[in-house]
This record gives structure tokens, sequence and C-alpha cells, in this order.
């Protein structure tokens, strides 16, 4: 099995949004926020190729949004999916699975283009697309705290290609369907079993190493209460089978193993 993150960018979101009722004071030495108080995170996306299988798990912002609506988020950095796919020695006709953790835009955006006509057509044409159908009713009936971030042309070209994953179910060659419901409902972090150990990828149950304490809720997440429970669950799990996690979000550390501070408190031991 082989293993690749890939970086699609970075944009920015408001520390206080990110981190919800913890104390700035608090976050901003983690984080460090600018003078708009805006910290910068990650698109980092996963490539993983076992047998025939080549898998891509989320697709960042994409490129087809409007100058303004980019303008939001204020995205840097000179990485892409495709220039990050080409580096790594794929193309998007290789893809034969994507795994689609939720349909807020910045984890679906890269999924669909558009063409010389305006027409919004799959980015990658011989992929199956595994999520949860639990999310995909959610995005086509949300609420309207989420409403803005599920934007139709991010995925409804995609309806013909699903496959429905359900929670514990191994819907692809050594990965596993772990399905979390604080962030939003239905979303799909797959837990990836390879001999060199287990790697969750968190997607926005933990964006970023800091948020391995249940506490650190975002303002995003519908429910916050779920989030707390569902983040002590599984960093108890992380715990003993030594699972490491891989940060969609971190700028700084890409995966990290759980452990224990001189506190008792989860922490991230072994950060890359």
């Amino acid at each position: 099995m082989k293993i690749i993150p890939i970086s699609t960018g970075y944009f920015k979101l408001d520390g206080g949004a990110m981190f919800g009722t913890v104390p700035k004071s608090i976050w901003n030495k983690l984080n460090p926020a600018d003078e708009d108080n805006l910290c910068n995170w990650a698109m980092r996306c996963l490539l993983i190729e076992t047998g025939d299988k080549v898998i891509l798990v989320d697709a960042g912002i994409g490129s087809k949004q409007s100058e303004k609506f980019f303008g939001h988020y204020k995205l840097n950095g000179t990485d892409s999916l495709s220039g990050s796919l080409n580096a790594a020695g794929y193309r998007p006709e290789d893809i034969t699975d994507l795994v689609l953790t939720h349909l807020h835009f910045d984890h679906v955006g890269g999924a669909v283009v558009r063409d010389e006509a305006g027409a919004e057509k799959p980015a990658f044409v011989n992929a199956t697309v595994h999520l949860t159908e639990q999310q995909w009713n959610h995005a086509h009936n949300s609420n309207p705290r989420e409403k803005a971030s599920f934007l139709p042309e991010n995925y409804a070209c995609l309806k013909d290609r699903l496959n429905m994953v359900s929670q514990g179910q191994e819907f692809l060659p050594g990965m596993e369907a772990l399905v979390f419901n604080g962030h939003t409902l239905g979303m799909l972090c797959p837990l990836i079993h390879s001999p060199e150990g287990s790697l969750l990828y968190a997607a926005d149950l933990y964006p970023s190493v800091a948020h391995l304490q249940p506490n650190y809720v975002m303002g995003y997440d519908i429910q916050p209460l779920v989030t707390m429970s569902e983040r002590q669950t599984m960093n108890d799990r992380a715990l003993s089978e030594s699972i490491r996690i891989f940060f969609e979000h971190d700028a700084q550390c890409e995966s990290a193993l759980v452990g224990l501070n001189e506190k008792g408190r989860v922490c991230g031991l072994d950060l890359r």
C-alpha cells in the first residue's frame, strides 16, 4: 500500500470560528491569527494506491468558483490538486475511487470541473464516489447554518456514480468507514489499515492537532456536544490501537499519534 499526502493549497478562516469558546489568548499561541483575526489552514487530501485501486480522499476547494467567492477565503500557496497529483505521478483519469468525507465546499470543490461550454462534469472520469447517504441527503435538505457550505455545482453531477457507505463497513480494501455527526450529519472518516499501522483521515473531526482536545469545538459544528463525545470516543480508540491521525487542515502538522501529556491531557505525539 502506498499512501501520499496531496496538498491543494491553503485558505484562511476566522480563528474564533475555528476554536469556538476557547479564548484567543490560548488558541492564538497554537495557530497565530493575522490582523483580520484569520488563521491559515491547509486543504490536504490523501492518495492511497493498493492493488488495482488508486483512491483519493477529498478534493479540496477546486477552482471553478468566482473571484468574489475565493476572495472571502484568501486562498494562498502555489499547490493545487492537479499539480500535486501530477507531481506524485498520477493523472485525474488514474483515480479509480474518490472518497468524500462530506460535501462542504472546501472538501468537494475539486471533484467537479467546468468544461469550455460552462457545463459541470466529474473531474475524475473513472472514479466511483464514496460517501454516506445521510450526508448526501443532508446536503440537499440542509439547515440555514450550513446552507452556504453546500454548493450543488460541487456535487450534483456525481449522482450517478455514488456508492453509499455505512458505519463500520470495509468499503475499499483496507479502508474502514467511521461516521461522525457532530460537525455535519454523516461525515465519513476513512480508517486506513496498512502493514505500517492504522491511519485516520480526520476531515473536520480534528481539523488540526490542537483539536484533539474534545472541547476545542468549531463554531461550524452543528452539534457541538456530539463532536465532544465523538472525539473522546475516538481518542480512546486511537490511544488503545496506536492510530495515527491525518490532519486535513493543519497547516504545520500533517499527522500525529495520539498520546497523553504530563497532565494527562490528550495531545499529539511524533508530530510530522
